[in-house]
């Protein structure tokens, strides 16, 4: 109890050959009948991410990075949490536990670990950076039984920074991981010296129905195009998982086909996912749900806690970026209903659902500009 675990990737060659196989014996649907991304993952979008998986793709160099940094595992109220753990050289480094979302992994914060802890400017704010895995996600452990919510899980983050010796940190989150942020702001555990979100989560007031403020009609129009036609997959998840969770976890296609939609709607591009995302970005995610087989366990976040997503509020420093292309934006006011201690708030000029991934430069920027006053 209590021990921390070195963790070292190392897929066997017959799981990458069985993946080969599965892709090559694929049983595709005929086309869609319109020529957007409306009806989901249109069929040309999808076999050009396999056929370059299946042929190009190096599982191999993801591997490598992901053991590179240091990865960890420490089992907590009785399941195992993987993470990554880049510490930096400075003494002064703030220690940080950043937190992914559905359908991300720790491979979000690939582009901006090696910055936050090793800054390219000498002046700039340092960090020891702590990526966890969600419960059923990646390589953490699949909890057999309820009760693994975002405020549980927020209880675990403060303990594995307890535990690794942090007396004082600071919590960052997008998704999913701006719910167990959000939580750990509610929970102020000892130690915890703010929060800062990439996803600012806010409600509208009944003042606010009335309102002509363009950011208000812009996140009403945002809301209401996710309610209507980018929602399917949270009310599937979030009342059925066990059953989408058979296809995503025996059909690698299938699994690409639900993760590549929302790459395509939640990233800032320009008509293409491409133009946010590399295929080999995409496919390390990807990779991150077929090999561990988290398809099921992961969807059932949504069952443990979408209906408390962004619920109570956070009175310890938080602060807050808005990002453009965000699939639920908050005007600040909205936010500050949740935040009610908000030091920073920040609106970029580019960037979506995926801050850090789409935008890693403004995304430590951001970080930096925030935890620079609560250090």
């Amino acid at each position: 109890m209590g021990e921390i675990r070195p963790f070292e990737l190392n897929v066997a060659e017959d799981e990458l050959v069985r993946l080969a196989d599965r892709l090559d014996q694929t049983r595709w649907p005929e086309a869609e009948t319109v020529d957007d991304w409306s009806q989901g993952t249109p069929l040309a979008a999808l076999r050009e991410l396999v056929a370059y998986w299946r042929i190009e793709y190096d599982w191999r160099r993801c591997e490598a990075r992901l053991n590179s940094i240091g990865q960890f595992i420490t089992e907590i109220d009785g399941l195992d949490i993987h993470f990554l753990h880049r510490k930096s050289s400075r003494s002064d480094a703030l220690p940080l536990v950043i937190t992914h979302g559905w359908p991300g992994s720790v491979v979000e914060f690939l582009g901006i670990i090696d910055e936050l802890a090793e800054p390219s400017n000498p002046d700039d704010m340092a960090f020891h950076v702590v990526a966890p895995s969600l419960p059923g996600y990646g390589f953490s452990g699949k909890p057999s039984g309820t009760g693994w919510g975002v405020e549980k899980i927020a209880r675990a983050w403060a303990e594995l920074m307890q535990r690794l010796g942090y007396g004082h940190w600071v919590a960052q989150g997008g998704d999913w991981g701006a719910a167990v942020t959000t939580a750990i702001g509610q929970l102020a555990p000892e130690g915890c010296k703010g929060i800062h979100l990439n996803m600012p989560l806010g409600r509208p007031g009944p003042d606010d129905m009335q309102s002509q403020d363009p950011k208000v009609l812009r996140a009403f129009q945002r809301l209401g195009f996710y309610q209507e036609w980018d929602s399917g997959y949270s009310k599937e998840q979030s009342t059925r998982p066990q059953t989408i969770g058979y296809s995503l976890v025996d059909s690698p296609v299938g699994l690409a086909g639900w993760i590549l939609e929302k790459v395509y709607y939640w990233t800032d591009n320009g008509g293409s996912p491409w133009d946010a995302l590399s295929m080999d970005q995409v496919l390390d995610d990807i990779m991150l749900y077929w090999l561990p087989a988290t398809g099921a366990s992961a969807a059932r976040l949504y069952w443990e806690s979408f209906a408390k997503f962004g619920a109570g509020t956070v009175a310890i420093p938080a602060g807050a970026t808005a990002f453009p292309k965000e699939i639920l934006p908050a005007p600040r006011e909205w936010a500050e209903r949740t935040l009610t201690h908000l030091v920073y708030w920040n609106e970029v000029e580019k960037g979506g659902h995926f801050a850090a991934w789409e935008q890693p430069e403004t995304f430590v920027a951001e970080l930096r500009a925030c935890f620079g006053m609560m250090a």
